[in-house]
């Protein structure tokens, strides 16, 4: 595998693209045995860097007649097009510079009369194998003689591609198939150069769930998108890998790089086109959260607390260990690593008054003993000294909920489901055994927004129901 920067159109070429495509690609665990960071046996790697051999090639066709200087203003070529069109006609050039005598278009360009340098188009049809497609067939008489030097000097991509691909012995172009009307051209220039053609495979097009092509307004649409969403590789690699293409046996959907690479072949793509599924996705990106090492979650989840302001850089032991507890509690409940400071929000956002507003919270509250559970949990919690300490184990919470179970005589989610809105201010969530001990601990650390203990939640939620 080649890395190579197609970088000639200079407009829309900055180092920093180059630089987030690389990024990308390492983020995702590929990797590449050439190219512009580690070097290789066909240097240079960025086309930019290579236009002399472009044009060492250009002026090989010219020379052999199988290419020839236009002089044709974009004017004058605006007009051709628009007349062909007229006459329902194909809008390709016309040609007219092919008949120049040779020798005066090259003392024309000598006397410095702008001209590009074009390819000539044999007259008969090109045909090429597509893995995909299968076999190909363009009419010449819908290839438009390509340009593939611009009057300016600077080569156009499909002319640099064929001439790079040749010179750096690439046995296969696997490309989407919006690139297949480009093939032709690319083929007519491998046999005009004398080059053998390679092996073309066009993928299919990946669509949105509206089946349009894939857009910005899909959602995201870029590899740094989906990192910034807490996308794990493994998953985005595994899924991307799925699109347009089936294992054989075709009901395994998760496989390590590794298998895909001893599974993949280019026969089993389908040439209809993808739907790119969010949800789909996000399953898979669930079961890699799952699967993944507390060594390598931890840092990932937490750059996004930083980001949400929940975790001060630099922090402490303590501050890491306790977050490490919380991502584990939380992971089990989210499709990507961006929700986990909304989940977190249990811990940071306690508001007594909102619980008691909360529709979301209406049905328990209008259960004929949810006021007595009330009452006689926040009383016991209230009277509890290590609570008041901050220091409750999930031990006696669970105590203090028997007691109240026995004196009020509630219990299931009669019970549990008024305890927790007074404990995390909603009737779902993390299992007390777990979450009370984190919220005790929290409570005691120098965090840039407070975690409130059970006793404090406790008592705020006392003076609400007083109000």
């Amino acid at each position: 595998m080649i890395l190579r920067i197609e970088d000639t159109d200079l407009e829309r070429s900055q180092a920093k693209y180059e630089d987030q495509l690389i990024a990308d690609l390492k983020w995702l665990g590929l990797d590449w045995d050439e190219g512009p960071d580690i070097g290789g046996p066909y240097v240079p790697y960025r086309q930019s860097d290579r236009l002399e051999i472009y044009r060492e090639y250009a002026e090989k066709l010219l020379n052999e007649r199988k290419g020839y200087l236009c002089f044709c203003t974009e004017e004058e070529l605006q007009k051709e097009r628009e007349k062909a069109t007229a006459e329902h006609r194909q809008p390709i050039y016309s040609g007219k510079c092919w008949n120049l005598d040779p020798e005066e278009s090259k003392r024309r360009r000598a006397a410095g009369e702008q001209a590009a340098i074009r390819l000539r188009i044999p007259e008969r049809p090109i045909r090429f194998h597509d893995i995909v497609h299968g076999e190909v067939e363009f009419s010449n008489e819908v290839v438009s003689d390509p340009i593939i030097l611009r009057s300016s000097g600077m080569p156009v991509y499909n002319y640099v591609v064929v001439i790079d691909d040749a010179l750096m012995k690439i046995t296969h172009v696997i490309r989407g198939d919006d690139h297949l009307s480009n093939t032709p051209k690319q083929v007519a220039l491998y046999e005009a150069l004398g080059w053998p053609v390679p092996e073309f495979a066009h993928l299919s097009t990946i669509l949105g769930s509206d089946r349009e092509r894939l857009s910005k307004r899909h959602g995201a649409t870029s590899i740094a998108n989906f990192r910034e969403m807490g996308v794990l590789p493994e998953a985005l690699t595994n899924y991307l890998a799925l699109l347009g293409w089936a294992p054989s046996g075709g009901t395994r959907e998760i496989f390590t790089p590794t298998e895909l690479t001893k599974e993949f072949t280019l026969e089993r793509v389908t040439p209809s086109p993808a739907v790119f599924d969010m949800e789909k996705l996000y399953w898979l990106n669930r079961h890699y959260i799952k699967e993944a090492s507390a060594s390598k979650l931890t840092p990932l989840a937490c750059s996004f607390f930083q980001a949400a302001g929940l975790i001060a850089y630099p922090s402490n032991d303590a501050i890491d260990g306790w977050f490490d507890k919380v991502i584990q509690l939380l992971v089990p409940s989210v499709d990507r690593l961006d929700q986990l400071p909304e989940r977190a929000s249990l811990f940071f956002d306690y508001d007594a008054q909102a619980a008691l507003a909360a529709p979301d919270n209406a049905e328990v509250l209008a259960l004929p003993h949810t006021n007595a559970v009330f009452s006689a949990f926040t009383a016991k919690i209230l009277e509890d000294k290590s609570a008041q300490a901050g220091h409750l184990s999930s031990e006696r919470f669970k105590q203090i909920v028997n007691e109240v179970k026995a004196e009020t005589g509630v219990k299931g989610k009669e019970l549990f489901h008024p305890v927790r809105i007074i404990v995390t201010g909603s009737h779902s969530g993390p299992e007390f055994d777990k979450l009370v001990p984190l919220l005790e601990e929290g409570s005691h650390l120098a965090l840039p927004k407070h975690v409130m203990s059970v006793y404090e939640r406790a008592k705020a939620f006392a003076q609400a129901r007083a109000n």
